[in-house]
């Protein structure tokens, strides 16, 4: 008896190379790319934006547009040269072999279809009947833990939160159970614990279908948590390659230590110093290196650097490096000096902007939704308030009812230096406007799409500042090229611009008439680390200089922890903890406080024990009777949670959480967050 054939590898790339025709001339974007994936495995794909990730996974699917095309190389799937493969048998192929996840579910599914049509129709392609693909589609939907399927299949997209849209794109994608899962960015926009259950979800299918796996991802702590290997991408080129914990914990290109330098550690707290950047920008497509394509922007280059392209050298255990000076990768030097620590800003006495009873109800469907209740901050210059929660908490609401864009229910009441701030924006008068500025989470719906860069950011100062010619062309420069906005974008337009460009055209456009406090809503969520990394590093800059305030909105704890002087922890509508940011991540908190920290992964593997939270956020249409919290709370103490609202107390000092567990008793429960090993840190 003959035995089994072994399963071929679910995709082997192999001296890929992919170009686009710009102008008539061809434009390389990739370069001699190899990498394989074996049945069940992850692969991780990092990068900066613009290094050619999306372009690779959207070859492997035969979705370039027009002017790209794979020049060389080849691409096999399940065993088949899809570079071999006709329109017809590509298409055969997406429906059953490979599938993609994409960065925004919501522009993955039909506004005008219900889910569950969108979903049946992924099997009445494969050939079932009507009534079969319904069956199989509520069937799918159960599969990604969708705890009410039937329901949810009679919903329309924009009726779903962004964790549930994902758990139904990933629901189609696996309905073919495919030989390979590409997902390009799947948790971007989710909350920590909305992106933790995702990130279980496809673990568990992984293993359940033996699905292999190509994820695209800036958050490096994601990929880490994820994927078996991992490959960096540098200006098309794979620089370094390997199994996933060895090349976060030891890299040996000087371009992968820079990007683990960039990420905010958990030792990171504001004033504690600086976050290290990489320095200068990626080649543009047409420029013509003849060396090391990363020689330009790393400290350790030497002559040969610049001169000899660096092969891909083996550095042991199934690992490669393209650098010359791989061996001293860990050398390399900070771009940010040590020393350059960030003074404690001098908050000021009196509040900046106060806001007192805030509360927000919207009618929806002949119902009331209680978006927030009666919630008190206030915000000093100089100084950052970190927000916090899961969708739907009230976040984004609070910070539109401060600039005026949605009017609070009566009673409410906010005033900037002590004077009250009409409900309206229209109502303010110009000085107001200008000293309340946001930087908005999608920067499509932000920036003009007929207007060039140049022109976005140029009539921003014109309007706020009052300034103009080369006063104001210098201002421009300045901005831009301090959110690492390269001079050569200036004179395109969004639609020309990736999400992390159009992200950074937002930021400089927020800050053009100097503010004196921004609402930053989500504004690195878009951004890899490096970019990132220098945002946060501008931001906290401006902040010493200027003492601007930021109310600073952000599912990346990391982040908030970095930039914020203090943290408001939102849960369906209410403050559930407010208080220092050290005495809010560090324990003892509030139970929703403590779920949401265990739900960050890191680079190093050392996060405390995942506290799952049962169920989703309630609707604000038919809240929970007693503590909001008490049906999802893993620390519920029996009925009082269920019947009693527990008041927002300051259990210590500036630290104020609003539970019926006293603080002592919490003290017991709860361990003090476990510090990132020092060993894993680059040495500088």
């Amino acid at each position: 008896m003959s035995s089994p054939q072994p399963r071929p590898d679910a995709l082997v790339v192999d001296h890929l190379d992919i170009a686009y025709t710009v102008r008539g001339n061809l434009r390389s974007a990739v370069r001699d790319v190899s990498f394989r994936i074996t049945p069940g495995q992850a692969y991780g794909l990092v990068g900066e934006s613009g290094c050619g990730k999306s372009t690779i996974a959207l070859a492997l699917v035969n979705y370039l547009p027009r002017n790209g095309a794979v020049t060389g190389g080849s691409v096999e799937i399940d065993g088949t040269d899809v570079r071999s493969l006709r329109d017809e048998s590509h298409r055969r192929r997406r429906a059953r072999t490979v599938s993609m996840v994409y960065q925004d579910a919501s522009r993955s599914l039909n506004p005008s279809m219900r889910i569950g049509r969108q979903v049946a129709e992924v099997f009445t392609v494969a050939g079932a009947d009507r009534r079969q693909a319904a069956e199989r589609a509520e069937q799918a939907l159960a599969r990604v833990r969708i705890s009410d399927p039937a329901g949810v299949m009679r919903r329309y997209p924009h009726q779903l939160s962004g964790g549930m849209q994902q758990r139904v794109v990933i629901a189609m994608a696996l309905a073919a159970e495919p030989a390979l899962l590409i997902l390009d960015e799947p948790t971007t926009g989710l909350d920590a614990t909305v992106e933790a259950e995702v990130l279980d979800l496809v673990a568990a299918l992984r293993q359940e279908i033996s699905t292999a796996l190509l994820f695209i991802s800036h958050n490096l702590g994601v990929v880490a948590r994820m994927c078996d290997r991992v490959g960096v991408l540098y200006a098309g080129e794979l620089v370094e390659q390997g199994p996933a914990r060895e090349v976060f914990t030891a890299p040996r290109h000087p371009y992968t230590v820079g990007l683990l330098r960039c990420i905010p550690r958990r030792d990171h707290l504001k004033g504690h110093g600086v976050l290290d950047t990489i320095p200068g920008f990626l080649p543009a497509p047409d420029a013509d290196v003849t060396g090391c394509e990363f020689a330009d922007r790393c400290a350790l280059a030497e002559d040969r650097c610049r001169t000899d392209p660096p092969p891909m050298y083996p550095v042991g255990d199934g690992r490669g490096s393209r650098c010359h000076l791989h061996e001293r990768a860990h050398e390399l030097p900070r771009s940010t000096p040590p020393q350059a620590r960030r003074a404690p800003e001098a908050v000021a006495a009196t509040p900046l902007l106060q806001a007192t009873g805030i509360s927000k109800t919207f009618r929806s469907s002949g119902a009331d939704v209680h978006a927030l209740t009666n919630v008190d901050i206030e915000i000093r210059a100089g100084e950052t308030l970190g927000l916090v929660g899961e969708s739907g908490s009230g976040k984004t609401t609070l910070a539109r009812v401060l600039l005026g864009i949605v009017e609070a229910d009566a009673g409410a009441e906010v005033a900037l230096d002590g004077q009250p701030l009409a409900d309206k924006t229209h109502d303010r008068s110009r000085e107001q406007i200008k000293a309340v500025q946001i930087v908005f989470q999608n920067p499509d719906s932000a920036l003009n799409r007929r207007h060039t860069v140049r022109r976005l950011v140029g009539r921003a100062l014109s309007k706020l500042s009052g300034l103009r010619g080369s006063t104001r062309d210098q201002r421009l420069l300045e901005l831009t090229r301090s959110v690492r906005l390269a001079d050569r974008y200036l004179d395109l337009r969004p639609g020309q611009l990736s999400g992390g460009l159009k992200q950074r055209v937002a930021i400089a456009r927020a800050f053009a008439g100097a503010p004196r406090l921004v609402v930053c809503d989500e504004p690195t969520s878009a951004l890899d680390v490096s970019v990132q990394a220098a945002v946060l590093n501008l931001l906290a800059e401006l902040q010493g200089k200027e003492q601007v305030a930021y109310l600073f909105i952000s599912h990346d704890l990391g982040v908030i922890r970095y930039l914020s002087d203090r943290i408001c922890v939102l849960y369906l509508g209410r403050v559930l903890e407010l208080g220092s940011a050290e005495a809010v991540f560090s324990a003892p908190h509030h139970p929703y406080t403590e779920a949401l920290l265990s739900a960050v992964p890191t680079v190093d593997g050392s996060t405390n024990e995942r506290i799952k939270l049962d169920g989703e956020i309630p609707s604000p249409a038919n809240p929970p009777s007693g503590c909001v919290f008490h049906t999802r709370c893993p620390r519920k103490v029996g009925e009082i949670c269920e019947t009693d609202e527990p008041p927002l107390v300051e259990q210590e000092p500036g630290h104020a959480i609003r539970c019926h567990i006293p603080l002592a008793e919490l003290r017991t429960m709860q361990k003090p967050e476990r510090p990132a090993p020092a060993a894993i840190e680059p040495v500088a």
